[in-house]
C-alpha cells in the first residue's frame, strides 16, 4: 500500500512540474560538459521525470574560467531570464598548486558567481572528476595530483570553496563518480583518453542535476539514456544516496569545513577516511601522521619524509600538502 501512495505522490509531482514555466539553465563549461551534450541529457532527463527545462550552452574546448570572462560566456550571462548557471572550470586548473588556484581559478569563478547573480540566477558550480590514473603529466611537477585519488580529493576540496565562498550550489559530480568507482566497479565512467565521461559516466552527471536543480529524488527518472537498464538504475540509486540525501550541503555549503567534510557521504569511506589521519591538525611543532608520508610544498617540492610522527620545527607558517599512499590532505602549520 505505502508503494501504491508513493508512486501516486511521484506522479501527482509530475503532473504539477509539467505545468510550470520551464526552467531555464545555461551551462558555461568545455569539453566535460560537451561531450554527450550533457545539457540535453539534463533536458531529456528532467522532461522523463516531467519537468520541463529550457537549457543553453557555450562549451568552447578547453576553456577556462578566465576565458569565459571574456568571450560569450558574460554575455550569455548578461542576457538574464536564467533560473541557474552551471560553471565548470577547465579539468585540471582547481587542482593544481594552491598559489596558482588562488590566481588562476578564483579570482575568475567569483567574476561569474557575481555575474550569474546580478541577474537574479543561482550559480551552481559543476565539481568534476580526477583523471582516471591521475594527471601524471602535470603530476611530474606537482606530485599530488598525479593519482586518481589526489587529484579527485583536491578538486573536491576547491570546488567546495569557490561554493562557498561566491554564496553558490555546488552539483558534485565528483562524488558520485567516485562511489562508482569505489562500490561498482564494472560501471565504466571514462572514455578511452581516462578523462572525458562516457555514456555512463554523463549519464551519472545529468542525474545529479536534475536532483540539484528540481530537488526531487531520481525516482522520477525513467530515461536510460541507452544505457541497460541495470547500470541506469545503479546510477540513479547512487545519485539518490550521494546527492538528494544530502541536498542541503550542496545546494547550501556555508557550513562546510573542510577539515570535518560536512554532511559530505563519503567522508567516511576508507578513500577519505584516509584523508583525515593527520593530528593535530592545524599543528605547531609536532604532528602524528599515521604510516609513511611526505610533505610538499606549493610547488610540490618534498619538504620532510617519515613515517607516523613528523617535526615541523623547521618549518614556517603556511599550508602544506601531505602525501600518502593513495591519500592527500592539507597540513596546516601555525
Amino acid at each position: 500500500m505505502k508503494k501504491i501512495l508513493l508512486s501516486l505522490a511521484l506522479l501527482c509531482l509530475g503532473f504539477y512540474a509539467m505545468a510550470q514555466d520551464a526552467t531555464k539553465v545555461l551551462f558555461i563549461g568545455n569539453s566535460y560538459t560537451e561531450v554527450n551534450n550533457l545539457p540535453q541529457l539534463v533536458k531529456n532527463v528532467a522532461e522523463s521525470a516531467r519537468f520541463d527545462v529550457s537549457v543553453m550552452a557555450n562549451t568552447p574546448g578547453g576553456c577556462t574560467f578566465r576565458q569565459h570572462c571574456t568571450n560569450q560566456s558574460m554575455d550569455l550571462i548578461r542576457q538574464g531570464g536564467w533560473d541557474f548557471v552551471v560553471l565548470q572550470e577547465q579539468s585540471q586548473y582547481p587542482a593544481f598548486p594552491q598559489s596558482q588556484v588562488d590566481n588562476e581559478v578564483f579570482p575568475y569563478a567569483w567574476e561569474l558567481a557575481k555575474a550569474v547573480k546580478n541577474v537574479g540566477a543561482r550559480p551552481m558550480f559543476y565539481m568534476t572528476w580526477g583523471r582516471k590514473d591521475g594527471d601524471q603529466q602535470n603530476g611530474q611537477i606537482f606530485p599530488p595530483i598525479a593519482t586518481y585519488e589526489g587529484m579527485d580529493s583536491l578538486l573536491y576540496e576547491r570546488y567546495m570553496y569557490m561554493a562557498t565562498t561566491n554564496e553558490a550550489s555546488v552539483c558534485p559530480v565528483g562524488r558520485v563518480w567516485r562511489y562508482i568507482r569505489e562500490n561498482h566497479h564494472s560501471i565504466e565512467l571514462y572514455q578511452a583518453d581516462g578523462s572525458h565521461p562516457s555514456m555512463a559516466g554523463s549519464y551519472a552527471a545529468a542525474c545529479a542535476f536534475f536532483v540539484m536543480i528540481f530537488h526531487q529524488p531520481t525516482d522520477l527518472i525513467t530515461y536510460d539514456a541507452g544505457l541497460d537498464s541495470a547500470t541506469a538504475q545503479i546510477i540513479r540509486n547512487v545519485v539518490n544516496d550521494i546527492v538528494y540525501d544530502h541536498y542541503d550541503l550542496w545546494y547550501d555549503p556555508a557550513n562546510y569545513d573542510p577539515n570535518e567534510g560536512g554532511d559530505d557521504p563519503l567522508s567516511i569511506s576508507d578513500a577519505d577516511a584516509a584523508l583525515s589521519r593527520i593530528y593535530p591538525n592545524p599543528a605547531t611543532s609536532q604532528a602524528a601522521i599515521e604510516g609513511h608520508f611526505e610533505i610538499l610544498d606549493a610547488m610540490g617540492r618534498i619538504l620532510i619524509s617519515g613515517t607516523d610522527r613528523a617535526d615541523l620545527s623547521s618549518l614556517p607558517q603556511g599550508v602544506y600538502i601531505v602525501r600518502r599512499p593513495g591519500a592527500t590532505e592539507r597540513l596546516i602549520k601555525q
